[in-house]
């Protein structure tokens, strides 16, 4: 039998150990495009835009995402435009015109744009259904004027915000997947992490229910990378940082 030429040999080894050293989740998408998502979080203090980015590839019919950038809108947060929504639009126009820079104009219209407001924005549709309205009209018309695929925008309800927290924790943790030797997606075989989310006004606890095919009261129900959960948010209104901070200031003057 001929013996390999030893440049050859060489090579292969190289090739081998940045195979093994280089994670599979650095390789750029070199044979795809890549696409993108908006999502606009509109809380009681403020708005941000971030901007997600995948590829094709899925896990187990899930996607594989992660945020390339973000803009924090100017002004206020959503709920203190009720008197004057007119000026929801002007406050939104930096952000858009940044993230039409970042995001290739050929995929504009095939980039899907969502807004989600919660805390303030909720807790007025409790007590003043009819406010809202305005604001969010307001809304619909300034994103439909950009150029990218506007989906809705919508107030939140406590477990759905809480839902999409959990999610984004346990994702950063790579508590749902894994790469194999073969740069597949594996499951982790990590447990869920608990979320506790402390907005303005209120608190939230969101985990895993003790029953796996029991749905929670207040929560919700994800198929992610091939596995079910049955998440459920316990909240905590009055124990946000606004009350942290008036109860601290009492003791101070006290």
């Amino acid at each position: 039998r001929e013996l390999l030429p030893p440049w050859l040999v060489i090579a292969a080894g190289l090739t081998g150990i940045v195979l093994l050293c280089v994670s599979t989740k650095d390789v750029p998408n070199v044979f795809g495009v890549f696409q993108y998502g908006i999502v606009l979080d509109a809380g009681s203090s403020r708005t941000i835009l971030f901007i997600y980015q995948w590829t094709t590839t899925k896990g187990n019919k899930t996607g594989v995402i992660r945020e390339c950038s973000s803009c924090l809108v100017q002004g206020l947060g959503i709920s203190n435009y009720l008197d004057s929504p007119q000026k929801v639009e002007k406050s939104l126009e930096s952000c858009l015109n940044w993230a039409q820079k970042e995001i290739p104009a050929e995929q504009h219209s095939q980039t899907p744009l969502y807004f989600g407001a919660s805390a303030s924005m909720r807790q007025l549709n409790l007590t003043h259904p009819t406010l809202p309205d305005g604001v969010l009209a307001a809304l619909t018309v300034a994103l439909k004027s950009a150029p990218f695929d506007f989906q809705r925008a919508q107030i939140l309800s406590t477990p759905e915000k809480e839902a999409f927290n959990w999610v984004a924790v346990n994702y950063v943790l790579g508590n749902f997947f894994k790469y194999d030797w073969r740069g597949q997606l594996v499951p982790s075989g990590k447990g869920t992490a608990g979320v506790l989310s402390v907005g303005g006004t209120s608190a939230q606890l969101t985990a895993m229910g003790e029953e796996e095919n029991q749905a929670p009261t207040e929560g919700a129900r994800l198929h992610l990378y091939g596995q079910t959960h049955s998440v459920y948010t316990h909240r905590c209104p009055c124990h946000g940082t606004d009350q942290l901070r008036s109860s601290l200031l009492s003791m101070l003057i006290q």
